[in-house]
């Protein structure tokens, strides 16, 4: 059987532990380097959430590139980043790059943009620009997110639209796309060359080569503002670190799922926070590591 006819096979923390992440135990430059583009003078606290996602998933080094506007109290918020202001309009949206934004790109494993960001010709102009520099891998979510994407030849985006995402960039109705997941993730995955990450109470994630996983053990809490930035936070964390973007999707979903029902647990299952999704994060991932005999 081809990968594009193979069935579904679900996402548990078995099959995660077949792929481990690297070892942990070395210094901040083993485990890579995150940027984070995206916020705006209206959603500032997005890749916030974000930012803090990949740091919570071991990257090594973080980098934030948002609006001019709330770089400096973004700093304060965030001290254990380099932040980098960029030019935004008069509804405080991101509106170019700048010199310093492809520096940081040239030197990242991994970047994130669109948290927080607006659909916008300002937004497509500042992803194409990132796509041509970016040396890393590079996750595409909310804003970002377009019907026009298509990866380099052998270097696959990771994308995390949610349902309503979805059904705009593959030009079907919201229904349409709850009806049939799988049939749309697999095709768009293909034709975008990307790991596509379609997220909702039951997850699927779908790789260019016709792989696809389900993960169906979400939980209603996660269903929060916020949630899919840090979601797409952990992924961009772990890519930096394992350098594969089905890996660190897959990585991504679980341990974004199993924080909720860290929350679920100890606060109930309605009504914890967004920003407290990554906190969870570490222990998971120690919890999900192989054991050396």
């Amino acid at each position: 059987m081809s990968t594009a006819d193979a069935k579904p096979q679900r996402l548990t923390a078995r099959l995660l532990r077949g792929m481990p992440l690297p070892d942990p135990d070395g210094g901040k430059e083993q485990r890579g380097r995150v940027l984070v583009i995206g916020g705006s003078g209206r959603v500032p606290g997005a890749a916030l959430l974000a930012a803090t996602g990949a740091l919570r998933a071991g990257a090594g080094k973080l980098q934030v590139a948002t609006a001019q506007d709330v770089a400096v109290p973004f700093a304060v918020a965030m001290p254990e980043a380099l932040v980098l202001g960029l030019p935004v309009g008069a509804q405080g949206d991101i509106t170019r790059g700048s010199a310093a934004l492809d520096q940081a790109l040239d030197g990242c494993d991994a970047a994130l943009i669109g948290s927080g960001m607006t659909p916008s010709p300002a937004t497509a102009a500042l992803l194409q620009r990132v796509i041509r520099r970016a040396q890393g891998m590079l996750v595409i979510d909310a804003g970002a997110l377009s019907p026009e994407l298509r990866a380099p030849p052998g270097k696959p985006f990771v994308l995390t639209p949610h349902a309503g995402e979805m059904a705009a960039l593959c030009g079907r109705e919201r229904a349409q796309v709850e009806r049939e997941p799988l049939a749309l993730a697999r095709a768009f995955a293909r034709r975008t060359r990307s790991v596509l990450v379609l997220k909702g109470a039951t997850t699927y994630v779908a790789a260019p080569d016709g792989r696809l996983w389900v993960h169906p053990d979400g939980c209603h809490g996660l269903g929060t503002s916020g949630s899919g930035d840090v979601l797409a936070g952990v992924i961009a964390g772990l890519a930096a670190r394992c350098g594969d973007p089905v890996q660190a999707a897959l990585w991504g979903v679980l341990v974004h799922a199993q924080a909720g029902r860290a929350l679920e647990a100890s606060v109930g299952s309605l009504g914890f926070l967004a920003r407290e999704i990554p906190g969870p994060v570490p222990a998971i991932l120690d919890r999900l590591r192989p054991r050396s005999a």
